[in-house]
């Protein structure tokens, strides 16, 4: 495709000659002929000079020899590139003959069922879904239209997936929250998890992340939201639109989750608390209570992310302080004697 077609197809201003042709996306540093490349980050702008791509999205400001596609966010039109010059090979309709589908089950126009899935009493799939081999649907599951599950995953009965959502392998949607109440004996009686877990429109899974299925009611996961792999999402945890989870983040049960909020890598956050629209916790950060809309928290146990830059500052000169500390009270109670 050339560059010219390229820019048309994303809705970018073209720089430089139209006329070069690309095949490929690639990074700044492997590219070569026939590659298109972006930068978004300054610090790869001085690799402009030595690439060998053929063309660069890059922002208007930005001046370079190469052909280039202008925009003001080349992370984004990247992305946009990638589908267009890497579409993904779709699996044809149809159900496997090795797959199971209960006679019960509504399969929409277009879906694909792959080898050894097992498609439970009831459930409905909707138009051009994907269901790879290995995936397990309970009974009474919802499955909106082109979604895509992959190998592995496992979702429990009644749950319900919206338009659009993308289960990475291995994943569990609904599985029993960790639910117990000690009798008098000190013995855990397991509470019946009765409810079930609701995925919007657009949300993505990652590999291995574990979404637990409301004691009562519904955990769920607004449109648009992304979680990363090895995430756990507690028992009637509520997630709002557009937010994003990192690895490794783990909710306790109950907690209220806002739109377009973002928890870094290993965040912890215990239960049945509030995290207002648009916060931000940074990596490795303990949420102990609520947090207000806006705010940007780090550390363990969470405080506002400028005081935590400054409390890091002093914790690494720590020992050296201790010293000096010593050593004014070893003066100090010399001058006291004296």
């Amino acid at each position: 495709m050339n560059l010219r077609e390229l820019s048309s197809r994303l809705g970018c201003a073209l720089r430089g000659d139209g006329a070069v042709d690309v095949s490929r996306v690639c990074g700044i540093d492997d590219a070569g002929p026939g590659d298109l490349t972006f930068v978004s980050n300054p610090r790869y702008v001085p690799r402009l000079a030595t690439t060998r791509a053929s063309a660069v999205i890059v922002p208007p400001e930005l001046e370079t020899p190469l052909p280039s596609l202008l925009a003001a966010n080349p992370y984004l039109t990247f992305a946009r590139a990638v589908a267009i010059l890497h579409p993904q090979p779709r699996p044809l309709p149809g159900v496997h003959p090795t797959a199971v589908v209960d006679p019960t089950a509504e399969l929409g126009e277009g879906v694909h069922v792959g080898a050894l899935a097992v498609i439970g009493m009831g459930v409905r799939i909707g138009a051009r879904t994907v269901i790879h081999p290995h995936v397990v649907l309970y009974p009474e599951v919802h499955v909106g239209e082109e979604c895509v599950l992959h190998s592995g995953v496992q979702v429990r009965e009644h749950c319900h997936l919206g338009h659009r959502v993308v289960v990475q392998n291995g994943a569990v949607i609904g599985a029993d929250g960790f639910g117990f109440a000690k009798d008098d004996a000190g013995r855990y009686l397991k509470i019946p998890q009765i409810g079930a877990v609701v995925l919007d429109d657009d949300v993505e899974i990652g590999a291995l992340t574990a979404v637990d299925r409301a004691s009562l009611g519904q955990t769920r996961i607004g449109p648009g939201t992304k979680i990363d792999n090895l995430v756990q999402i507690g028992h009637s945890v509520t997630i709002g639109r557009d937010s994003v989870l990192a690895g490794q983040v783990g909710i306790a049960g109950s907690t209220k989750v806002g739109d377009r909020v973002t928890l870094a890598g290993q965040v912890g956050v215990v239960g049945h608390i509030r995290i207002g629209d648009g916060a931000i916790v940074t990596a490795q950060t303990g949420v102990p209570g609520d947090v207000a809309p806006g705010a940007v928290i780090s550390g363990s146990p969470a405080i506002e992310n400028r005081a935590w830059l400054k409390s890091i500052a002093v914790f690494a000169r720590l020992p050296d302080l201790q010293k000096r500390v010593r050593e004014l009270e070893r003066r100090l109670e010399g001058l006291v004697r004296k």
